[in-house]
C-alpha cells in the first residue's frame, strides 16, 4: 500500500464520517421537531450529539488527509477547485456551528421541561423551529454538496 493510498483511505473515511454524523444529526434534529413531550425531544436531541461527534472527527481526519493528498499529488494550493473546497468547509463548519446553538438550547430547555414534568412550552417550540438556525444548516449542507460536486468533478 502506497502513502498515496493511505491518505486517500483516511481521507475517504473522514468524508463518510463527517456525511455520516451530519445525516444523523439532521435526521434526529427533525424528528425531535415533530415531537411534542420535552422527554423525547430531549433524548433525541441527545442522540444528535453522537452525530455531531462524528462530524467533528471526520472533518479532522477529512482535512489533515486531504491536505496530505494534494502534497503527495503536487496538486498545490493554488488550484481553484481545492481553494474553493476549502473555504466552503470553512463556511459549512461556520454555518454548522451556529445553525447548532438553538438545538443545543432546545436539548437543555427539554431536559429541564421533563425533569420537571412540564409539558412543551413557547421557549422550546421557539427553539426548535428557529428559522436561522435551521437556514445556517441547511446552508451548511448546501456548502457540503458543492465540495462534493468539486472533490468529483475538480473544476
Amino acid at each position: 500500500m502506497t502513502t498515496t493510498e493511505v491518505a486517500l483511505f483516511g481521507h475517504l473515511v473522514g468524508v463518510l464520517a463527517f456525511v455520516s454524523g451530519l445525516v444523523v444529526a439532521a435526521v434526529v434534529f427533525e424528528a425531535a421537531r415533530r415531537r411534542e413531550a420535552p422527554a423525547e425531544i430531549s433524548a433525541l436531541l441527545a442522540v444528535a450529539r453522537f452525530g455531531v461527534i462524528f462530524v467533528l472527527g471526520g472533518a479532522v481526519l477529512l482535512v489533515v488527509c486531504g491536505l496530505w493528498l494534494v502534497h503527495l499529488e503536487h496538486v498545490g494550493y493554488g488550484a481553484g477547485w481545492i481553494d474553493w473546497a476549502l473555504g466552503l468547509f470553512v463556511l459549512a463548519l461556520v454555518l454548522g456551528g451556529a445553525g447548532g446553538r438553538a438545538p443545543r438550547h432546545a436539548r437543555l430547555a427539554a431536559a429541564r421541561l421533563a425533569s420537571d414534568g412540564a409539558p412543551m412550552n413557547a421557549e422550546l417550540r421557539g427553539l426548535l423551529d428557529d428559522r436561522l438556525s435551521l437556514i445556517a444548516n441547511y446552508a451548511a449542507a448546501a456548502c457540503v454538496l458543492a465540495i462534493l460536486v468539486l472533490m468529483v468533478f475538480k473544476p
